[in-house]
């Protein structure tokens, strides 16, 4: 019988083709503090919290200390980090749950970019610093009840009232709407589609906590109202007019997105991994089957292409380069990706597999959310047919 070959050391699942050896000395910094915040203080947690449906707020002031919310805003106390970074953020949140890295894109994407982007010099100095820390919490008003992939046809309203505005109508599936200190609304106006800041506590405005859901347990989920909710005129962002303003700063999220469902990817295969080689069938480990090494294998290639694509995505947007359309070819394929491969990992997992104690059910049923948010699988793939046919199907 011929020798075994000696291989060398295993290749590592999770980053494949090494797309990691890619990154600059500032971004492993960023991707190793985040691991480790992860590691310490997430993982120990996170499966109480998914199970009974607890937010971990007492993550926020130390995700703020980081310097991990507006990572990628300059000034007024944020880290001015590049795009990959940011990715990197994400990633490794997620690979942690869906919930903290959705907690932080919220805060960062749509809640401190559009202010930055389209707010008041007064508007940035008061919110931007202390959403940097952490001690101001921020939603997106975006979503109704009746038509989450249709923003156009929203009702909420906002009406001139002199000099002031008075705000009518109501928002769902609001992430971070329940603990947030203030609220970034879209509503139709006589001008178009405008922004306003909703500060909790204005009277008329309510948040209440989304009860029964089955994904993104951790996650702070609301609905909120607006009853004759009469803002100051301060309170508009006076740059942004028109459905392109929320549909820009969803762009930057999903970018985050892109590279966040591709950690709960990565989470689900390390553990269907060391599973396999422990777990004993017929007299041998799994591994040892060529039926879950070509599993394993099927899922190694949709992982390690979906890193390709997320990092070329983040760098195109660093050089300025990076069309809408791109950014939806990536956030659809990395979520499609993740929940395949957390389906498979599930499988692979048995019994033990739908047990909280394991990672991949967690990570299975928050990334049905994912896959929705921020533009359904549907709405991305029509996204991309306008851009390769110039026709609108939507």
């Amino acid at each position: 019988m011929s020798p075994p070959v000696d291989r060398g050391p295993n290749l590592d699942a999770t980053d494949f083709l090494g797309v990691d050896a890619e990154l600059g000395a500032e971004e492993r910094t960023v991707r190793d503090t985040v691991a480790r915040l992860v590691n310490e203080r997430v993982l120990p947690i996170i499966g109480e919290c998914f199970e009974s449906a607890r937010f971990p707020q007492e993550l926020i002031p130390a995700i703020g200390q980081l310097g991990l919310f507006g990572s990628s805003l300059r000034g007024h106390g944020c880290a001015g980090l590049n795009a990959t970074s940011y990715g990197l953020i994400c990633r490794e949140l997620e690979r942690g749950d869906s919930a903290l890295r959705s907690l932080v894109s919220v805060q960062s994407s749509l809640c401190m970019h559009p202010i930055d982007a389209f707010g008041s010099e007064a508007q940035r100095q008061r919110w931007l610093p202390a959403m940097a820390r952490g001690d101001v919490i921020g939603c997106f008003g975006l979503t109704e009840p009746h038509g989450g992939s249709d923003p156009a046809s929203m009702r909420t309203i906002a009406r001139r009232a002199g000099a002031d505005w008075v705000l009518n109508g109501s928002k769902m599936w609001i992430t971070n709407g329940p603990i947030a200190h203030v609220a970034l609304v879209w509503a139709q106006t006589d001008e178009g589609v405008r922004g306003f800041l909703v500060e909790r506590g204005s009277r008329g405005f309510t948040a209440q906590e989304v009860q029964h859901k089955f994904s993104l347990r951790a996650s702070s989920t609301g609905a909120l109202f607006f009853d004759e909710v009469r803002l100051p005129p301060e309170s508009m962002l006076p740059q942004a007019l028109g459905l392109a303003a929320p549909l820009s700063c969803l762009s930057h999220a999903r970018l985050g997105i892109c590279w966040g469902a591709l950690g709960a990817a990565q989470a689900c295969l390390a553990e269907a991994l060391a599973h396999c080689a422990e777990r004993v069938l017929f007299g041998r480990a799994l591994v040892h089957t060529q039926a879950v090494q070509i599993r394993l294998a099927e899922m190694v290639r949709a992982l390690a292409a979906a890193q390709l694509l997320a990092l070329h995505l983040a760098r195109r947007k660093e050089r300025g380069e990076l069309d809408p359309a791109q950014i939806s070819l990536g956030k659809w394929n990395s979520c499609r990706v993740a929940l395949d491969i957390a389906r498979e990992c599930r499988d692979l997992l048995g019994g033990a597999g739908i047990s909280v104690e394991h990672v991949a059910i967690r990570h299975l049923l928050n990334l049905e959310s994912v896959v929705t948010y921020e533009g359904t699988q549907t709405i991305h793939q029509l996204a991309v047919g306008r851009a390769v046919t110039g026709v609108a199907a939507f």
